[in-house]
């Protein structure tokens, strides 16, 4: 195995801090949260597993990389960025312009995770449902922000198990919203179909602003909507 994969201490501490991030600002509680983050989850072993354990794509892709790029030393991790390479970009693959890009998709992911979860988390604790800061953008910011993620660390190392995964990941989210917006409709009624006409479910409405009022409930019930 070439020097530059093997490394399974940073398969392992890689994985854990980005899991550990996620977890951190999710903070599971229902079954649906625990299946959000373990799916983030599988996609992050993936990723890494192929960044630094082995390279699965490039040996199963060796013959037809060898005669489309030859020279090419596709075992040095740098050259492991494969879209680096196909895109025709030189030098330092961390630099280059994609790379730049899926690390502020990767950034802005986070902070639509991390500053959804406060509105859930205050909403929860009020038993109301959560419609203020990016809920009154979108009704599924937490799912949105996890396809940010995924989708922008598939941009700096795109694999066959993170492609098979990635589409996957995306219909286990929508699926996950539906069902929740089923459960949302049968607790507030009336209240979460007017906030349904007024907020689109994934794409957020950055012209619309957010409203402070939240209504109370004497229930606990479904917030993840």
């Amino acid at each position: 195995m070439n020097g530059d994969y093997g490394l399974w201490s940073l398969v392992i501490l890689n994985s854990a801090i980005f899991i550990f991030f996620a977890f951190s600002f999710v903070k599971p509680r229902t079954r649906s949260d625990w299946r959000s983050l373990g799916a983030f989850s599988a996609f992050i072993v993936a990723l890494f597993t192929e960044m630094y354990g082995f390279p699965l794509t490039i040996y199963f892709l060796s013959v037809w990389l060898s005669e489309r790029y030859p020279g090419v030393d596709f075992l040095a991790h740098n050259n492991g960025h494969l879209l680096h390479t196909f895109l025709g970009f030189e030098g330092n693959p961390h630099f280059d312009p994609l790379h730049i890009l899926s690390n502020l998709i990767i950034v802005l992911g986070f902070f639509l995770l991390a500053s959804a979860w406060r509105v859930l988390h205050q909403a929860q604790q009020s038993y109301s449902l959560a419609h203020t800061g990016w809920y009154a953008r979108c009704r599924h910011p937490q799912y949105v922000a996890f396809v940010m993620i995924m989708f922008g660390f598939l941009m700096q190392w795109p694999t066959i198990p993170t492609l098979v995964l990635f589409p996957i990941m995306v219909f286990i989210y929508v699926r996950l919203a539906l069902r929740e917006e089923k459960m949302a409709l049968e607790e507030f009624g009336k209240e979460y179909q007017d906030y349904m006409a007024e907020t689109p479910r994934f794409i957020p409405r950055f012209h619309r602003k957010a409203t402070n009022k939240p209504h109370n409930r004497e229930k606990k019930g479904i917030h993840d909507v």
